[in-house]
């Protein structure tokens, strides 16, 4: 009996050794095939942006640099334009993907460009701000009746919410003078240090530095008498929606977390701001704080935003008819 226990112990133990090496044999045969498998490429997107600074663009940065993108799979090429208009024309060329910009592009969707707004990001107007001279008398918009206010261009944004001002402010027409100073800095203070204009309508970002360097200071912003607008939306092109849907629902998602990034994560967010709009870290501190609540959580549209759009495109006459605006944008590829 001794000798059958002895003899059934060594079986057993026979038996688990057999065991335990094809284990180990089968483990390293799948290590060595996954080892042989070719890597999962990411998915290369080039992503235009119509404005290099403007803040609700600049999430494509932070998103990029922190890694987010990457996390879902892709590999952004970001390019910057001088417009949207600029950014629409690479669109139709086929030379980008994803367009970044702002919500009156839509209207170049009603004109035929091939792409469709994916995102509505940012909703209201903190990016933007009247601004006075140093030595201005003005310390409320009310004080802006009767004067001098510069605009990037006729038609443009700025012009529109030039006229905007006049009409929430109950004023007539002509009791504000616009006067065409472009939106770059330096045209922006030479026109300030000449008095060429009283006040004008650009970037918060170029008000606070303006105010840190004694030659000017923001005034209100414009989201102070201006309500929700879609100020910033996201594009697909048309190619891309036929050929890779899931890429842009990867770019949204990621778009997406990086606006929770930006929310948990100053320090990081301004130091990226800083490097992409050139202004120091004190200005994009201050601009974070009265930015923040200008992005979107989740993408989707607002119908105050689309219904504000419409007007936006009849008053600059941007359309030749007003369009349906449902055809101008999508909420499929939002995360469920």
């Amino acid at each position: 009996m001794p000798a059958n226990n002895a003899r059934a112990r060594e079986g057993a133990m026979n038996k688990n050794l057999l065991r335990g090496a094809v284990r180990a044999a089968l483990a390293i045969a799948l290590g060595s095939a996954a080892l042989s498998l070719p890597a999962v490429a990411a998915t290369t997107l080039t992503v235009g942006k119509a404005a290099p600074n403007a803040d609700p663009i600049i999430p494509a940065d932070v998103g990029y640099q922190a890694g987010i993108f990457k996390k879902h799979g892709l590999d952004l090429k970001i390019v910057d334009f001088l417009g949207g208009s600029k950014m629409a024309q690479a669109m139709a060329a086929g030379s980008i993907d994803i367009g970044d910009g702002a919500g009156t592009e839509m209207a170049l969707v009603a004109k035929g460009v091939p792409m469709l707004a994916i995102c509505e990001s940012t909703a209201t107007f903190q990016f933007l701000s009247i601004g006075v001279p140093s030595d201005s008398q003005a310390k409320s918009l009310k004080d802006l009746k009767g004067k001098k206010i510069g605009i990037s261009s006729a038609g443009s944004l700025t012009d529109w919410l030039s006229r905007e001002l006049v009409r929430k402010e109950g004023w007539q027409p002509d009791d504000v003078t616009t006067v065409t100073i472009g939106n770059g800095a330096t045209g922006v203070i030479a026109a300030f240090r000449q008095h060429l204009v009283d006040a004008d309508i650009g970037a918060t970002s170029l008000f606070l530095d303006m105010q840190e360097k004694q030659s000017g200071h923001r005034l209100a912003l414009v989201s102070d008498y201006e309500g929700p607008a879609g100020s910033g939306a996201l594009y697909a092109s048309k190619h891309l929606i036929d050929t890779d849907p899931d890429a842009i629902r990867a770019f949204v998602a990621g778009w997406i977390e990086t606006i929770d990034y930006i929310r948990a994560h100053k320090a990081e967010t301004v130091k990226v701001t800083s490097s992409v709009t050139g202004f120091p870290e004190s200005v994009m501190s201050k601009e974070y704080d009265l930015t923040l609540g200008m992005y979107t959580k989740d993408c989707r549209f607002d119908a105050e935003s689309i219904a504000t759009l419409k007007r936006t495109f009849a008053d600059l006459k941007l359309v030749d008819t007003p369009p349906d605006m449902a055809t101008l944008y999508t909420e499929k590829y939002l995360p469920k």
